[in-house]
């Protein structure tokens, strides 16, 4: 880890090296007259839109819909069963469960054609105090148990012992962006009223934590969370469904779930302060989570350390080193199927387009990991044998 003093004011980077475009949102970040302490840069950082992903912000009173993200609570979880990979026939792989999990869950912006039970969706939650959840409560009902696209996943692992692991990373699909979007404007414009002194062009527009609308922002975005969760657990549900009507026997332990994209209040140094976490993860000691890799690489299982200094956060994968446009424009698709052909990973490469989560539009994972030993310790290492994008 290492310190810089930005417009006096400590920025902790874990990151070996950072883009020049996502060190000038670190910048801006420590602009922020409300940022508390300081502030934590993951290894995986990368340019995001106002805060750059793999930024944790705490703030003193105030919440930033853009330091939270778009895709609202999106996070990955993972399930480890008792079977052993080396049992797994090859075609029971492709023909039952791989098939099966695409019948299940619809993928990229495809939605359920029916809408789902009320019981998949989020309880506890006053909806009639909220305007875009409860303008979307018929939508969702077809949203949740979908993957969505971009990095989205599910991917079959097997870890060390061989034993057969799922895992998936979605979030709160078009309701998240919806909510982030219109929260976002809205601070925007009362910025503009206060004549604020975060300038607007950083796209870093807050809301005060004594206004109605931090109250009303901090309900949808918590809706979100909770949904969020929601979609990941409906479709692992299904995809266990899947995978026991393939492997009579299976034995499936308590899912591991961890998110990414959020605001919560904690204590840090003696205060409570709003903490944001942009494609970031918690990290608490003891607290279990999952680093991901990039597609056919390892990912991992991690247990959190505690560090104060990244506010008991680490990264929540890889993260980019390639935009998504250099990544179709420059890498070698030929090549990409060749790589997993040959390490026996089961995909569905078609296309440039899928060049955008190739292994080398992502930083080195086990770089990443280097860089954050203080924050984690790696419990189980995982190699997948089958990915689905979405």
């Amino acid at each position: 880890m290492t310190v810089k003093l930005i417009n006096n004011r400590p920025a902790k980077i874990w990151a070996d090296s950072v883009e020049a475009s996502a060190m000038s949102q670190i910048e801006n970040l420590t602009m922020l007259p409300f940022l508390y302490h300081h502030l934590a840069i993951m290894p995986d950082v990368h340019a995001g839109k106002g805060m750059p992903i793999g930024g944790v912000l705490a703030c003193d009173g105030a919440v930033v819909p853009n330091a939270v993200g778009v895709d609202i609570g999106c996070g990955m979880c993972a399930v480890k069963t008792n079977w052993n990979v080396g049992d797994l026939p090859a075609d029971v792989l492709r023909k039952r469960i791989m098939r099966g999990i695409r019948k299940r869950i619809p993928l990229g912006m495809d939605h359920h054609k029916e809408p789902q039970g009320i019981e998949h969706l989020p309880t506890g939650h006053d909806i009639d105090r909220m305007t875009i959840v409860r303008q979307r409560q018929e939508s969702v009902q077809r949203e949740v148990g979908t993957l969505g696209g971009g990095n989205h996943f599910i991917e079959l692992q097997k870890d060390g012992a061989g034993n057969l692991w799922i895992m998936i990373h979605s979030g709160s699909r078009n309701l998240g962006a919806r909510v982030g979007a219109h929260y976002n404007a809205m601070a925007a414009a009362m910025n503009k009223q206060w004549r604020s002194c975060v300038p607007p062009e950083l796209n870093l527009a807050f809301l005060p934590a004594d206004t109605e609308e931090f109250g009303m922002y901090w309900r949808e975005m918590g809706y979100c969370i909770d949904f969020a969760l929601c979609n990941r657990r409906l479709m692992m549900q299904r995809i266990e469904e899947v995978v026991a009507d393939a492997l009579p026997g299976v034995e499936f332990e308590p899912m591991i779930n961890i998110a990414h994209n959020y605001a919560a209040v904690e204590t840090h140094f003696g205060k409570r302060v709003i903490v944001h976490r942009k494609g970031a993860t918690q990290a608490r000691k003891g607290k279990l989570g999952i680093i991901p890799g990039s597609m056919g690489s390892s990912s991992y299982i991690v247990e959190g350390l505690g560090n104060p200094e990244s506010f008991c956060s680490c990264s929540h994968g890889a993260g980019r080193a390639l935009s998504r446009t250099a990544a179709k424009r420059t890498l070698n698709m030929s090549e990409e199927v060749k790589r997993l052909n040959a390490l026996g990973i089961v995909h569905s490469i078609r296309s440039q387009d899928d060049m955008q989560e190739a292994t080398g539009a992502y930083k080195d994972i086990g770089q990443v990991l280097a860089c954050e030993h203080d924050l984690v310790k790696i419990k189980t290492k995982l190699l997948p044998i089958a990915v689905i994008k979405g």
